[in-house]
């Protein structure tokens, strides 16, 4: 399993995007999001963790592997993907 905070996803639009781009990366990963904790499980079947960082950065998203996370907080975006906060 592998685990990233997403400090920048604000709500059930977020969750969406996010869940599309790592199944348009690796379409058998099994994705559980967790958007009160601003966390995001993938159980990958042929994507890296490297791979699926990507696919949330290019939906324009700040993920934070969860090992970095303690201690270091995710910069926050001003607004998100569809404008709420």
């Amino acid at each position: 399993m592998i685990a990233f905070e997403v400090n920048d996803m604000t709500c059930g639009h977020c969750v969406s995007t996010i869940t599309k781009a790592l199944k348009a990366t690796d379409k058998d990963a099994k994705v559980q999001i967790d958007l009160a904790t601003h966390r995001v499980q993938v159980e990958p079947v042929s994507a890296d963790a490297e791979e699926l960082a990507e696919a949330i950065k290019d939906a324009g998203y700040t993920p934070v592997p969860v090992e970095a996370a303690a201690g270091e907080a995710a910069p926050q975006k001003r607004g998100s993907c569809c404008g709420c906060r």
